[in-house]
């Protein structure tokens, strides 16, 4: 299993606090570092400031070596395609090829509203995330292309430059493996999240886009799957219980869908997503001014599953 982390940038992380976690990440055993792509809190703090997500991907680019970055996810309702591809093909020229590109449909009307964002329906924002998906992939690995979609046109388009990862900068599917979802992610998708299901429902999301895979006629081992998930973990039981007390009293009630426990019990539980089919653990860091839980994990969770 491999470790990623993932903060919710909106929340008011600094530039000061993204090169700090950065740092982290890069020191310890985590191979990417993701980020949120929103404009307002999400959890209702609306003083809370927020940098834009690949502005940030694109300045840390510069300042790291090693680590993955990338968005997790970016709603096809904030950025022309064309845009997208073009931002994301910049940061991985600047990181020398460390870019992983998350794309989903956005769900949060009363930020869309508040920035000014067209915030459609479900199935008008699945049509445009499919129309997103194809140019942006093709933007990458074509020369002159045409498209001509319901919601954008693209005419003699050759963008370049390409991309230093070849054939192209993987491309992470955020959703909940439902039909068209599953379908899209066969069609495009290297990777595709899911939001912090139990294991049991991770097996059946995961069991649904092998089914897509084999509708579209592909390999569904080519297709990688994730696992974004908050966490809360303690070196023995006393620590836990005084980790959870800090972030109830930071306004996270429902803690029961969460990763949690010591260590040893988080092995145990990864171990069952694991058997489930999840690869990667995207794990989403609450507290981003606090390395000490990064810490612990990378030396007592990390090296058990690896």
């Amino acid at each position: 299993m491999r470790f990623a982390v993932m903060i919710e940038g909106q929340e008011d992380v600094t530039w000061e606090d993204w090169r700090a976690l950065a740092a982290t990440c890069e020191r310890l055993p985590y191979e990417a570092l993701f980020r949120s792509d929103h404009y307002l809190s999400v959890m209702g703090e609306q003083r809370r400031g927020a940098l834009d997500a690949w502005g940030t991907v694109c300045g840390l680019a510069a300042v790291t070596s090693t680590l993955r970055l990338g968005t997790l996810v970016s709603p096809a309702t904030f950025r022309h395609p064309s845009l997208l591809a073009k931002l994301a093909v910049t940061a991985d020229h600047i990181s020398g090829g460390r870019i992983d590109v998350g794309i989903g449909t956005g769900w949060s009307e009363v930020e869309h509203r508040a920035y000014g964002f067209a915030f459609p329906d479900m199935r008008t924002r699945m049509d445009r995330l499919a129309e997103q998906l194809e140019i942006i992939s093709r933007s990458w690995t074509e020369g002159t292309f045409s498209f001509r979609g319901e919601h954008w046109t693209i005419e003699g388009l050759d963008a370049l430059p390409k991309p230093v990862q070849q054939p192209r900068i993987p491309l992470l599917m955020g959703g909940g493996a439902g039909p068209r979802s599953a379908a899209l992610a066969a069609r495009w998708a290297d990777e595709y999240n899911v939001v912090g299901p139990p294991p049991d429902e991770a097996a059946d999301r995961r069991r649904r886009l092998e089914e897509a895979c084999e509708k579209a006629g592909r390999d569904p081992a080519t297709l990688r799957f994730s696992l974004m998930i908050p966490f809360v973990v303690g070196a023995d039981e006393a620590a836990l219980a005084a980790s959870r007390e800090r972030y109830a009293a930071e306004g996270h009630g429902d803690m029961s869908r969460w990763l949690a426990g010591t260590p040893e019990q988080l092995v145990a539980r990864l171990g069952e997503y694991a058997d489930a089919g999840v690869e990667r653990v995207m794990l989403q860091h609450l507290r981003h001014r606090d390395d000490e839980p990064l810490e612990l994990i990378a030396a007592e969770v990390v090296p058990a599953l690896a």
